[in-house]
């Protein structure tokens, strides 16, 4: 079998990370694979010289039209079984139309539980054969605005749990983010936008009888670092904001908690690592994050924009270090049990199948 992957993204995380996953895991079960990506992007570099063929082709977008002539030129010099789209970023929709040109079955990834218009919704999933969600969340998003339960399959993100499982010693990670010893460490992974829920977490912190011993790093980078900043000013020492950080795995063991109070999230992978490191977690219960974090056990969940939930739950884990060890122990034996890559790799494979034959 031969796979072609569409991947836009310029940087190696989220989504472009798990699409590194699954070639790898795909070439491990002799299947060929193919990848179109932007000049220039982290993934192609990734597979340079790798079994994995890499053809950059550039796309700049919905709008670029000119995607679909060159993506058909690909597709009728490779001969795929199967064209595997995996970013929103002009490859769901333009990508797909040169699949159907081209005469070979479509499948995508759908990585996000962003809500889209019905009417929408009814003309662009036309366009694929297979829609896969990476989390049960996501799926039910799509089937409630129309995608027919035929086209729709669910294979969840993985991780590779090896690198979170060897942190720094918490005297250079405090070194590093300059926060005293004795705090209780707090880690937010998450971009700065909106959605993702940073000022709920504030509110939440204001609301603690005693921050004093609490400190919050924020990592990630986006357009409302300044706003957010700003709007953190009263929190004093509390709030770091660390920048985006390509060594995360380094960092993360090394927390007492990590927090993600995202409004919406299709699953969250920053979560599954925080797992992986045996950190507990509270998160949102929105979108897939239920699944990421099962609540009372790897961690708890609250509802999202609950800035008084938020607070209470807190509390709860910055008084309890006990149940902080149970819960972080409990997250690494269930990403270990129920998100290995081996187990992501089958299903999207299980996917080809449906379309191809056995191969």
């Amino acid at each position: 079998m031969k796979v072609l992957h569409v991947e836009t993204g310029q940087h190696l995380y989220g989504g472009a990370q798990q699409v590194a996953f699954l070639l790898r895991g795909l070439t491990a079960h002799d299947v060929e694979c193919a990848l179109v990506c932007p000049p220039g992007a982290a993934i192609g570099a990734h597979f340079g010289g790798s079994a994995v063929k890499v053809i950059e082709t550039p796309c700049s977008g919905d709008a670029d039209l000119g995607f679909i002539a060159r993506l058909r030129r690909v597709i009728r010099h490779q001969r795929p079984d199967v064209l595997h789209l995996h970013s929103r970023r002009g490859a769901d929709v333009l990508g797909a139309i040169a699949g159907r040109l081209a005469g070979v079955p479509v499948v995508l990834s759908r990585r996000v539980d962003n809500p889209e218009a019905r009417a929408w919704v009814a003309l662009k999933y036309r366009l694929h054969d297979r829609v896969i969600a990476i989390s049960q969340g996501i799926a039910d998003v799509l089937a409630a605005e129309g995608v027919a339960a035929s086209r729709l399959r669910v294979v969840r993100s993985s991780l590779d749990p090896a690198p979170w499982q060897s942190p720094v010693p918490r005297a250079a990670f405090c070194a590093e983010f300059d926060v005293p010893e004795p705090a209780v460490l707090i880690g937010v992974v998450a971009q700065l936008i909106e959605r993702k829920g940073h000022r709920v977490l504030f509110d939440a912190l204001r609301a603690l009888p005693d921050r004093s011993r609490v400190r919050v790093v924020c990592f990630g980078q986006g357009p409302l670092r300044e706003t957010l900043e700003r709007e953190a000013a009263d929190l004093g020492e509390t709030v770091r904001f660390a920048g985006f950080r390509n060594d995360l795995a380094r960092w993360i063991g090394a927390l007492d908690l990590l927090v993600h109070p995202a409004l919406m999230e299709g699953l969250g992978v920053s979560l599954l690592q925080a797992s992986a490191a045996g950190v507990p977690i509270i998160a949102s219960r929105a979108g897939g994050m239920p699944e990421a974090v099962a609540d009372e056990e790897t961690g708890l969940l609250v509802a999202p924009g609950d800035a008084g939930a938020l607070s209470a739950a807190l509390r709860r884990l910055i008084e309890d270090p006990d149940l902080r060890r149970r819960f972080g122990d409990q997250g690494r034996a269930r990403i270990e049990r129920e998100f290995s890559v081996e187990t992501m790799v089958r299903g999207n494979l299980a996917v080809y199948r449906e379309l191809v034959g056995p191969g």
